[in-house]
């Protein structure tokens, strides 16, 4: 409930859709809505599978209406009218900030007479800022930044001199995900681990966890990969399963609204990923006491994972080191059960109630 005279908050994401970050962005918005704060969001596109709270302008709407010079000249003026209109206390703009002309128009003339919060969510500088390193500082060297892991708050405030930069993990509803974990669901397969997310593998390398699950010793114990999830890859990668002889144990699922039953019923999650900014898979399988085998990339994993205690942590880009950490889960049943029974504890200062105080703090 939005109590009275409560500080107006304007999310700016690029979607409610997609990916990590997009689903962050929504968390946010239920975690200050609860909080008591009038919230707005804005998407720039039209993609809205998330669940969200506070009042929505789909800016995604027009630019399928009109998305050459003049359509996108409209939509910031849309935008711009709609944040004058509101008077926003704070603009939390969580978007991806690489286009160099719309990222100084934006700042220097649609936010100029605002108090901003630039939330980063990657620790790719590419997928994250414009390519230009001068532009980035002078964009946002004074600027209010927040980094959702400690190494990309480092990487990033020595890269680009930032003077007003800190960390604030993404916050996690554990009840509302052990609920869901709790639905039934037409699961045909058992004794499996799994993998669920975007199909993308040059952000995700789907082929080292290919290559990794063929190389190890779960296909004799029949143990099956499954996958979560769709993307520009998934023809791809299903090709690439079948070349190296491993599709009659890997199952390709698809996107599942809610992933939480299979995740809760499977052995272990995996991550192979060649870079993130926060992976909340991480935080959420280990919610639903299931271990995670992650590999050790930039950035995050490291900030959750306790290897041997929750999780075991891989080096990156090594195929053999992953799978032996695979082994190990499954043939160490003392070290597997030692990491699931501390898995949920491991999280517990994710929750939302802790995170939110840590934003409350920041928006005083």
């Amino acid at each position: 409930m939005i109590k009275p005279n409560a500080k107006k908050i304007c999310i700016v994401v690029s979607s409610l859709g997609g990916g990590g970050a997009e689903r962050s962005s929504a968390l946010l918005s239920e975690m200050l809505f609860d909080l008591g704060y009038n919230v707005h969001i804005v998407s720039v596109l039209d993609q809205i599978d998330y669940p969200y709270k506070g009042k929505l302008l789909n800016l995604g709407k027009f630019k399928a209406q009109n998305d050459y010079v003049l359509g996108r000249l409209q939509r910031l003026k849309v935008f711009k009218n709609y944040l004058n209109k509101h008077k926003f206390d704070y603009i939390i703009d969580a978007r991806t900030r690489v286009q160099f002309y719309r990222e100084f128009i934006i700042t220097k003339l649609i936010y100029r007479l605002f108090s901003v919060v630039y939330v980063i969510h990657n620790c790719n500088s590419k997928k994250a800022f414009t390519p230009y390193k001068w532009l980035n500082k002078i964009l946002y060297r004074k600027a209010t930044m927040v980094a959702v892991s400690k190494e990309a708050e480092t990487y990033f405030r020595e890269i680009y001199q930032l003077e007003d930069i800190k960390t604030i993990y993404n916050g996690f509803d554990f009840e509302n995900i052990n609920n869901c974990a709790n639905e039934e669901v037409s699961n045909s397969i058992n004794n499996y681990i799994i993998y669920y997310g975007r199909l993308d593998d040059e952000h995700k390398n789907l082929k080292l966890l290919l290559n990794a699950f063929k190389l190890s010793k779960l296909n004799q114990n029949k143990i099956r990969l499954l996958i979560l999830g769709n993307g520009l890859d998934e023809v791809m990668l299903k090709d690439y399963a079948r070349e190296i002889n491993v599709m009659g144990s890997v199952v390709f699922q698809g996107f599942e609204k809610n992933p939480y039953p299979y995740v809760k019923n499977s052995l272990f999650m995996v991550l192979t990923s060649k870079y993130e900014g926060f992976p909340m898979v991480i935080p959420e399988s280990l919610s639903l006491g299931v271990p995670v085998v992650s590999v050790d990339c930039k950035s995050g994993p490291n900030e959750i994972i306790i290897n041997e205690y929750n999780g075991l942590l891989v080096e990156n880009h090594n195929v053999k080191a992953f799978a032996k950490a695979m082994n190990r889960m499954i043939e160490d049943k003392e070290l597997y059960q030692h990491c699931k029974s501390n898995a949920k504890s491991s999280v517990k200062h994710l929750s939302n109630e802790v995170i939110g105080l840590q934003w409350q703090a920041l928006l005083k």
